[in-house]
This record gives structure tokens, C-alpha cells and sequence, in this order.
């Protein structure tokens, strides 16, 4: 079978996902040719202009991954990597997969740390996930010991392996519950933040690729959304030197809700942050 232009492939697997319903078809096709090819999109780019063709078995192999993805199967699962402010973190079923958006709370969480006075402060990330937010933190605040704790041993395999790529001397990841994780430094961290669950349960996610692969261990919240979000103010009240701070993602429209929580439970200087699409995203707060 004759070789296939490069750029008939991405663009007929982009049609393939618009037709599916994803949005961002195009781009999606070219990262999974860069998968493919294991190269950058701006080298993709210089393939396509020179006329690069595909042979046969490069071409089944694009077919497949082509295929998952139509099928709504996250992108990052496929190549197995998700893209976080500077780093690479490894993903893939079992663990929640880090959003854009989260960079700016991380970004909160990296400000509070840069401000404080202590030499060596303490940050703390309740529910970490993939690790995204807690080694943000460890990578771009070098002083900073930061502390993470995850609860799914499914989400660990992948948490633990970019702690292993990224963490460094400065990073601890335990497995536990958030409730009680970390008594031995109670009182003493000057951030905590966290991106706990927060659907509530009986709100069906619209995306597939959230309905169908995130693992409901990092979706739900109870019936309001807000149980877990309960559980971080809590412990991060016990967590906290007076002064420290506490930043909490939450759904666009549990802004004030959250607030008025933090506020009946003693918080100080609670604050609504908005995200890059000036979206309610966070809520900070003093203890």
C-alpha cells in the first residue's frame, strides 16, 4: 500500500473528532501525530509543509489511536501525559487528569508560599492527584517543604511515579485520608491548598471524557458538592499556623458558597478568585 500524505491523516482525523463532538478536533490530531511521530507540534508542522507521508504501518497505528480518541477516550490517557505549568506528569485511568485551570490556583498556592517569611515553609496538598498542584509548588518554590497526600491507590501509581520524576528532597507524597493526614505538623504550615471532588452526585458530567474516565473518587462531593470541601477546611484549620493560608478549587458556581462556609468557620480575608476565562474558580482564605 502506497505511503499516505501527513497532512491528510491529521486532517481527516480531525473531522473524525469534530464529527464526535470534541472541540478541539484539529489540535488533538496533531498531538496525537506528534505522539505518533514523537516530535513537537512545530515540527509537525515543518513535516506537513514538506510533504511527509505516512507508510502503511505508521498509518495503522495512527488509525488506532485515532479511534480511541473519537470514541471520547481523554487524550492524555492515550499518550499517557498531561501537560502542568512546567511539567510533564505522567496519567492514565484511574487518576483525575489536571485541568488548565487549576494552573491558577496552583499559582495561588505558589504566591502565598513566595510571601511567606519562614525560611523553609511548609505547603500542604490535600487530595493531590496526579501531584499536579504539590509539585508546582516543590519545582518552582525550592525552599518550600511540601507535603501531598492522595487517597486512591489507583490514582498513587501514577502520583508516585512523578513524585519520583519531579519531587526532588523537598517533596513528601503519603497515601491516606485528607481528614487526618499529616498530625505531625499540625499548626505548622503556612499554605494549604487543594483541589478536592466537588460535583455533586447527582449532577452527570456533560464531557464523556469526564463522565466515562475520570475516577468518581476525584468527581463527586456529596449531594451539595461540598462534603470534601468540609474535610479540607477542617483539617487545614488544624494544619495552619495563625496567619497561614488556604486556597480551595471549586466549581464555577459554588463561589459563594464556598465562602460563606469558610466565613462561618472562623476563616479570615476569604476571598473569590477568577480564572484566565473569568470564571469563579477559587477561594483563599486566612486562618
Amino acid at each position: 500500500m502506497s505511503n499516505a500524505s501527513l497532512q491528510e491523516q491529521v486532517e481527516s482525523a480531525a473531522a473524525r473528532f469534530e464529527a464526535a463532538g470534541i472541540e478541539s478536533a484539529l489540535v488533538d490530531a496533531e498531538l496525537l501525530a506528534c505522539h505518533l511521530l514523537d516530535c513537537s507540534r512545530g515540527e509537525l508542522q515543518s513535516k506537513i509543509i514538506l510533504g511527509a507521508t505516512m507508510d502503511s504501518a505508521a498509518r495503522a497505528s495512527f488509525e488506532t489511536l485515532v479511534g480511541r480518541r473519537a470514541a471520547r477516550e481523554p487524550l492524555q490517557h492515550i499518550t499517557g501525559k498531561a501537560y502542568f505549568r512546567s511539567l510533564e506528569l505522567r496519567v492514565g485511568l484511574g487518576v483525575f487528569v489536571p485541568r488548565p485551570e487549576t494552573e491558577g490556583v496552583a499559582q495561588l498556592a505558589i504566591d502565598a508560599l513566595r510571601l511567606t517569611a519562614t525560611e523553609e515553609p511548609i505547603a500542604i496538598d490535600l487530595g493531590t492527584g496526579s501531584g499536579a498542584i504539590a509539585l508546582a509548588m516543590a519545582t518552582e518554590v525550592s525552599n518550600a517543604k511540601i507535603y501531598a497526600v492522595e487517597k486512591s491507590p489507583e490514582a498513587m501509581v501514577f502520583t508516585s511515579a512523578n513524585f519520583a520524576r519531579y519531587g526532588g528532597d523537598n517533596a513528601t507524597l503519603i497515601q491516606g485520608d485528607l481528614a487526618d493526614a499529616f498530625q505531625e505538623l499540625n499548626g505548622r504550615a503556612s499554605v494549604v491548598v487543594s483541589n478536592p471532588p466537588y460535583i455533586p452526585n447527582r449532577m452527570i458530567p456533560r464531557d464523556l471524557e469526564v463522565r466515562n474516565f475520570d475516577p468518581e473518587l476525584a468527581l463527586y462531593g456529596g449531594d451539595d458538592g461540598m462534603d470534601v470541601i468540609h474535610l479540607v477546611s477542617d483539617s487545614a484549620r488544624r494544619l495552619l499556623h495563625s496567619g497561614g493560608t488556604l486556597i480551595i478549587e471549586h466549581a464555577e458556581i459554588q463561589s459563594q458558597q464556598v465562602c460563606q462556609l469558610l466565613l462561618a468557620s472562623g476563616w479570615r480575608q476569604v476571598r473569590a478568585h477568577k480564572d484566565l476565562t473569568m470564571r469563579d474558580r477559587a477561594v483563599s482564605a486566612i486562618k
